[in-house]
């Protein structure tokens, strides 16, 4: 019997996007793995990108937009239809407030902003829900996620508020 190459693991990014009215950026992929479901605009990461500069050009690519890059929401490993791949989601947001007009285009079949009440209405990739979620109460300001602690796109370290250590008495 003639075993099949297992695929070689790539690094992928996502971007989950709020607009003003706290909806979220969604595409339609137009291309395995999950073709037709909806999930965060992202792709594979190029050779010689950073993390940060590979979902800044996806976005751009997937729906004509411009973002900036804010914290880790999550760390996901998908292997499935023949691929293997490492996401890292960035909560991200609009470079321009105003520009909401999405043009899909590339691996994006569609492109949506979508109400929280009106996700159960999408087809939504396995595993975002929870992601969402969270990258919601961080947009809301809730101190969550792993920051870009040089400002390279290279070093992400935890979110949490410093408190001096304080000795215990007696």
């Amino acid at each position: 019997m003639i075993s099949k190459p297992l695929p070689r693991p790539a690094i992928g990014v996502s971007a989950i996007i709020f607009d003003q009215h706290e909806r979220v950026l969604l595409i339609q992929r137009g291309k395995p793995p999950a073709a037709g479901y909806w999930h965060a605009p992202g792709g594979k990461l190029e050779a010689g990108e950073s993390l940060v500069e590979g979902v800044r050009r996806e976005v751009k690519e997937e729906t004509g937009l411009d973002v900036s890059i804010g914290p880790i929401m999550a760390v996901v490993e998908r292997r499935q239809e023949g691929f293997h791949y490492v996401i890292v989601d960035f909560l991200a947001y609009l470079a321009n407030a105003n520009q909401t007009n999405i043009q899909p285009a590339d691996d994006a079949s569609a492109a949506a902003w979508v109400a929280e009440d009106e996700l159960m209405n999408y087809p939504i990739a396995e595993g975002l829900l929870p992601i969402l979620e969270r990258a919601r109460l961080a947009h809301r300001g809730g101190k969550l996620g792993l920051a870009d602690v040089t400002g390279l796109g290279t070093d992400f370290i935890p979110i949490f508020p410093l408190v001096a250590h304080q000795p215990q008495c007696c």
